[in-house]
């Protein structure tokens, strides 16, 4: 099975040359280069011929084996791995200092939704005070451009992640009215194939005999390839000015249902005959479906047919610098309700959907 095989539709290819020139012979940086997105960033960008590219990861196997293939297949790239915790102010700007990336690609995150639902001050550390530190020293040093990895999942959020992501996009927009750096925000739908993603999930329990496990019989989502993602973070680069949101279209959401079903024929088995698809509730934070954009961000069209622009939302800068650092203190204390509480003060459309025990 391949994940092409499950998309329903032609997938999107990028325009090499529009993304060329902006990255070839500068100093790049990715964070979170290790990950699924990241790592295939990494990759393209390589293709490019940067001047140099600094690789940046919290996890250490996944920084080596990254390391290991970009030297292998791109010798003559400049590269630099570096380990570090986007969370780590000291670390960040020693970075860049040093190198003065041109352009950041900011893919750290922590995107598991009910893994965050049981650890929210973990989740807002990471994804937005995280993506602060990045942009705060991207705005410091003063980096071209800065490329914020988004989700669908922040629109009309019904999670910690998705709310975490969300105020991530809200900083960034922000900041990008108040410098010299572009901002630019990209947000897609779920990756088909990337780690700890429903596609390895469903081959694993096909592999088993089953059953293949789905969480609501009319669950639904956008879905997309690890290069179409990829395609539309390096094309929003390319394409943006300042503070704009980029959405991909991916055409109609598909039921996971349906993908159980075409997974296990493609695997040569019969659904309900061969391997059973059971239905095992909703998980923490998880919404039947997923929105694209929020009803007041008005979709335009671009250069690129695929490629959307989003209207982004202007808030008050110090009334937000006031709730961050409300968020920070709850972080700090682990004052769940009190990090909830201004989660939706900076996100209305937020909606928790569950009290839980969290950590």
């Amino acid at each position: 099975v391949t994940v092409e095989d499950l998309l329903g539709r032609d997938a999107i290819r990028l325009d090499y040359d529009a993304i060329a020139g902006y990255l070839h012979g500068r100093v790049v940086l990715v964070t979170g280069a290790g990950g699924s997105i990241g790592s295939e960033l990494c990759r393209q960008i390589a293709r490019q011929g940067p001047a140099k590219l600094v690789i940046f990861e919290y996890a250490e196997n996944n920084l080596y084996e990254i390391e290991y293939e970009l030297r292998a297949h791109f010798p003559d790239l400049g590269l630099e791995a570096v380990l570090g915790d986007v969370k780590n102010k000291d670390r960040i700007n020693w970075v860049f200092r040093r190198f003065r990336p041109n352009i950041v690609f900011h893919a750290a995150a922590y995107k598991h939704v009910p893994m965050l639902e049981f650890n929210p001050a973990e989740g807002v550390n990471n994804n937005i005070f995280g993506t602060k530190v990045v942009a705060d020293a991207a705005d410091q040093y003063n980096a071209d451009r800065f490329v914020l990895v988004s989700t669908d999942k922040a629109v009309n959020p019904a999670n910690v992640m998705g709310a975490t992501k969300r105020v991530a996009e809200l900083y960034c927009q922000n900041l990008a009215m108040r410098s010299a750096t572009k901002f630019i925000t990209t947000r897609f739908g779920n990756v088909l194939g990337s780690a700890g993603s429903v596609v390895p999930l469903f081959e694993k329990q096909i592999r088993e005999g089953g059953p293949v496990t789905v969480t609501h019989h009319e669950i639904s989502r956008y879905f997309m390839t690890i290069p179409e993602s990829v395609s539309l973070i390096l094309q929003a680069g390319a394409m943006g000015r300042r503070g704009e949101i980029f959405v991909l279209d991916m055409g109609e959401p598909v039921l996971i249902r349906d993908l159980a079903q075409q997974m296990i024929r493609l695997s040569g088995l019969q659904p309900g005959k061969d391997i059973e698809i059971v239905y095992t509730g909703l998980r923490p934070g998880e919404k039947l479906f997923e929105e694209i954009l929020h009803e007041s961000e008005n979709l335009k069209t671009t250069s690129h047919e695929k490629l959307l622009l989003a209207t982004s939302r202007q808030v008050e800068w110090e009334w937000l610098a006031g709730e961050l650092a409300c968020l920070a203190e709850a972080v700090a204390s682990r004052d769940v309700e009190v990090l909830k509480t201004h989660l939706k003060n900076i996100v209305p459309e937020y909606e928790n959907s569950v009290n839980l025990p969290a950590n």
